[in-house]
């Protein structure tokens, strides 16, 4: 154990839990937003529980995959439409575009169902079950976790200090976890907001996919989008919301005055 203690393998362990909070980020936005599905009473439980489990099962796929890297990387099945579509599709590229399908589909299903609500305060939905929202949140988590661990694998092999850093950054989910939901159920306007940063990650895990399986359509080959973008795009729909909201204020105040006048 000591032996792992060395000042290489500690900042490995320091870049590595930073990495985990920057990659977790849409994470936990998902998680967030999942866990309002399960029962009231249970959703804490839920988010815990699931993030738990993640946490458990991302250390066993990080484990296959320094020792099984080649099959993720192997094709499974290839689509050669002269001049319409090409591509040649592998585990890892097929579990990111079925990741980015599934988000897609979730956020413009809550974004149709908040308008279709009349009344937010009595919204009429059905709590889905709590296994049904742990087994959401988990396997959510472990597409999201091939990202994080293949980016870790370029900073560390050492699998001990590793699996530490998934653990600390298991922890911080949880903890924040709890802190984010509280703050979008008090602010449910930022849902709107959290929900476009869904749909954003959605599109994000696509083009990741579609580049992974060297997907081309007509003759154009699709780029990811990069975290530099991705972190912009999410910057100005924050601002966005920022100056939004503010300009609204002054115009209900200057509304409320001109009747008052």
């Amino acid at each position: 154990m000591l032996e792992l203690l060395t000042l290489e393998n500690l900042i490995s362990l320091g870049l590595l839990i930073l990495l985990q909070a920057v990659l977790g980020f849409d994470n936990l936005l998902y998680i967030s937003l999942e866990s309002k599905r399960a029962p009231a009473d249970k959703q804490a439980m839920v988010r815990r529980l699931g993030i738990g489990l993640a946490v458990a099962l991302r250390i066993v796929l990080l484990f296959v995959i320094l020792r099984l890297i080649s099959v993720f990387q192997e094709p499974v099945f290839s689509i050669h439409w002269a001049d319409v579509v090409t591509g040649s599709f592998n585990f890892h590229s097929l579990i990111v575009l079925l990741g980015g399908v599934f988000i897609l589909y979730t956020a413009t299903k809550e974004i149709w169902h908040m308008m279709g609500v009349h009344d937010l305060g009595h919204e009429e939905r059905r709590p889905s079950s709590v296994a049904q929202v742990v087994f959401l949140i988990v396997m959510m988590n472990l597409v999201f976790s091939f990202d994080s661990i293949l980016s870790a694998m370029a900073l560390s092999d050492v699998f001990p200090v590793m699996a530490l850093a998934i653990m600390i950054g298991g922890a911080l989910m949880i903890w924040l976890s709890d802190r984010v939901s509280s703050f979008l159920e008090k602010n449910r306007m930022y849902e709107v907001l959290g929900l476009f940063i869904l749909f954003v990650v959605g599109i994000m895990l696509l083009t990741e996919g579609a580049h992974l399986a060297h997907l081309a359509l007509f003759g154009h080959h699709i780029m990811p989008m990069t975290k530099a973008t991705f972190y912009f795009v999410i910057g100005v729909l924050v601002l966005t919301d920022i100056v939004q909201g503010r300009y609204q204020k002054k115009l209900l105040k200057a509304r409320s005055m001109g009747q008052h006048g």
